[in-house]
């Protein structure tokens, strides 16, 4: 079953642009947060992470901060 990913980043970020692509290269759908612009989301990804820095997912609820790709496959089952 398809988990629910949120991925709060910046377009220039390098590991942000790396943690995409592990997700599309893993076929794994995700919504993507631009917190550059979006000083809304920005200010939810603080407040769910506690942390400034992107890439922060949000995977049904399980927080991580970083490209953490053991954590991520953990937290997708994959």
């Amino acid at each position: 079953m398809a988990k629910n990913v949120k991925i709060y980043s910046t377009p220039t970020c390098p590991w942000c642009i790396r943690t995409k692509q592990f997700l599309k290269d893993n076929s794994i759908a995700f919504e993507d947060y631009d917190v550059g612009s979006d000083q809304i989301k920005a200010d939810e990804m603080v407040a769910k992470s506690g942390q400034m820095g992107v890439p922060v997912l949000d995977i049904e609820g399980e927080i991580i901060v970083g490209f953490d790709k053991e954590r991520i496959k953990a937290a997708l089952g994959l």
